[in-house]
């Protein structure tokens, strides 16, 4: 831009070119070459334009410097002397070097300096509103970013209260339903003769302990909304497979063939598809048998929970039905796919498939 503006004042000295005045010359040349330092120093830009004004009538240069100081600063005093000043050497150019002064009874002289105050004027007004707008569009800019942080705090604290109400309710309904259950179980523990009720009740109660401390955990995690990032529960790993068969209360035979270094994400979704697929043959199979195949070829991860068809009735237990969603979509954030569905003896499959190259997701 600068070099443009540079370029078309001199082409406004060369078409008033006069090889026989060479100060006017001089001064043009200096007015047009000054506007390399408009943007850092508009009022010297300004200083070194007004002489071309004064001596001849190449006056583009010194209408930029002007306009320039005047988009760039603030001091309207100033900007109406510079103005005032620029209009008397437009006004005087032409008796130079011997100026005299207009006759404001003349018609002519009248109408030159209007002509010249109105060239003046025009520039810094012109010059003053890109200022302003430039300020106003920084202002707005400044409100939505104001509004934008506004909303992510009304966001933040509304997601706080509702954490907090989802911990109370937690703390004061499940946690304490959940530990009545480990009570009973303990006491039927520990008054029943009966091996197989013993092991039970160990088993509940144990599980129930086991849901307590979780809960705990998690609204201990609800509880500190805002603060650090925390975990929330003990993340497992592929090591806790095994356990999570022997401990799932159904007959199960687990197969795997997986390296050591595979990515905590991919452990984590192995380990919660066999959990969910596991809790459903309890609920949706009973007395069903279950094979659970996870292995690692072309850097992809098979995991197959199949269960035969149950041997009793399934008891009616409460479900929203959203283990397989979440677990799509776990899988789906991983870049992999769960797919599922009856098998031709009358059992169920669970099929999980995860690429594990690239797995950086928290």
């Amino acid at each position: 831009m600068d070099a443009m503006l540079v370029a078309v004042s001199l082409l406004d000295v060369w078409i008033h070119f006069d090889s026989e005045e060479r100060l006017r010359m001089a001064c043009a040349l200096l007015a047009a070459l000054s506007l390399v330092l408009r943007r850092r120093l508009p009022l010297a830009t300004f200083l070194l334009a007004l002489p071309a004004a004064l001596v001849g009538d190449a006056v583009l240069a010194t209408l930029i410097a002007l306009y320039t100081l005047a988009s760039l600063s603030r001091r309207r005093v100033l900007l109406a002397l510079c103005a005032l000043a620029f209009a008397a050497c437009d006004i005087t150019w032409w008796s130079w070097p011997s100026p005299e002064f207009a006759d404001l009874s003349d018609s002519s002289d009248l109408l030159t300096v209007t002509y010249s105050l109105a060239t003046a004027v025009a520039p810094v007004f012109l010059g003053q509103l890109v200022q302003t707008g430039r300020e106003l569009s920084l202002r707005l800019s400044e409100i939505s970013e104001a509004r934008e942080h506004e909303r992510r705090l009304l966001a933040q604290s509304v997601l706080a209260k509702e954490r907090a109400q989802l911990a109370r309710e937690m703390h004061d309904v499940v946690s304490h339903q959940v530990s009545l259950i480990a009570v009973r179980a303990g006491v039927l523990q520990v008054g029943t003769r009966d091996p197989e009720a013993r092991e039970a009740a160990a088993t509940i109660r144990r599980l129930s302990v086991q849901t307590l401390d979780e809960l705990r955990h998690m609204v201990g995690v609800l509880r500190a909304s805002g603060s650090r990032p925390t975990e929330l529960t003990p993340q497992p790993s592929l090591a806790d497979l095994q356990r999570l068969v022997d401990t799932s209360g159904i007959e199960a035979t687990l197969r795997t063939d997986l390296p050591d270094d595979l990515p905590a994400t991919v452990q984590r979704a192995v380990y919660r598809t066999v959990q969910e697929a596991l809790t459903n043959v309890r609920k949706h199979a009973p007395g069903a048998t279950a094979t659970i195949h996870v292995h690692h070829a072309d850097d992809t991860v098979h995991a197959t929970v199949t269960n035969a068809s149950p041997t009793r009735p399934a008891l009616p237990l409460p479900g929203a039905h959203h283990g397989l969603v979440g677990l799509r979509q776990r899988a789906e954030l991983l870049g992999g796919t769960v797919t599922s569905g009856p098998t031709a003896d009358g059992g169920y499959e669970l099929r999980l498939r995860l690429p594990v190259q690239d797995q950086d997701t928290p």
